[in-house]
């Protein structure tokens, strides 16, 4: 039976039930991906994570080892992901004045028989998620958003970037 379904949906049967899609036979290829998301909020609760004064402690290297956390993950969190052997996966948090807020970029990398799209997407999410946690104290109305796929390379689909 074919797991591709008319419309291209990879994970669903012809029939439409969810299914994992079988990689078995794949050749084995470096990938990467990487993803990008931010944490927009006030002015005043920038400038407080800037200065290392959130009471939580220091958000962005917490921020950044739980989208690490995450990505490694992922299986766990997306029902039809495959559980991957990451060689790498990198964090980058930085202030941008103009949101204001906090950029979250993500990339994710194996040498492996599929892509590591949602392991970049889980750790942009996890990091974002994080940063709000941390900083809720101080500004309830921060907002998590454009969380999005910037690029990934190998595989049979080829190199993609984001217009």
């Amino acid at each position: 039976m074919s797991t591709q379904h008319s419309d291209g949906l990879t994970h669903i049967s012809s029939s439409g039930e969810a299914r994992m899609v079988d990689v078995g036979a794949k050749d084995e290829t470096q990938r990467s991906a990487t993803a990008e998301g931010c944490v927009v909020m006030k002015k005043e609760t920038l400038d407080l994570i800037q200065a290392g004064n959130a009471k939580k402690g220091d958000v962005i290297a917490t921020a950044r080892l739980a989208g690490i956390m995450g990505a490694k993950q992922t299986a766990n969190l997306i029902p039809l992901c495959h559980p991957l052997m990451l060689t790498k996966i990198s964090v980058d948090i930085s202030a941008d004045d103009e949101l204001p807020g906090l950029r979250v970029i993500a990339t994710a990398s194996l040498s492996g028989r599929t892509g590591v799209e949602m392991e970049a997407l889980t750790a942009v999410s996890v990091a974002c998620l994080t940063i709000y946690d941390m900083a809720k104290a101080a500004d309830r109305e921060m907002e998590i958003g454009a969380i999005h796929l910037v690029k990934k390379s190998g595989g049979v689909s080829g190199d993609y970037v984001r217009k």
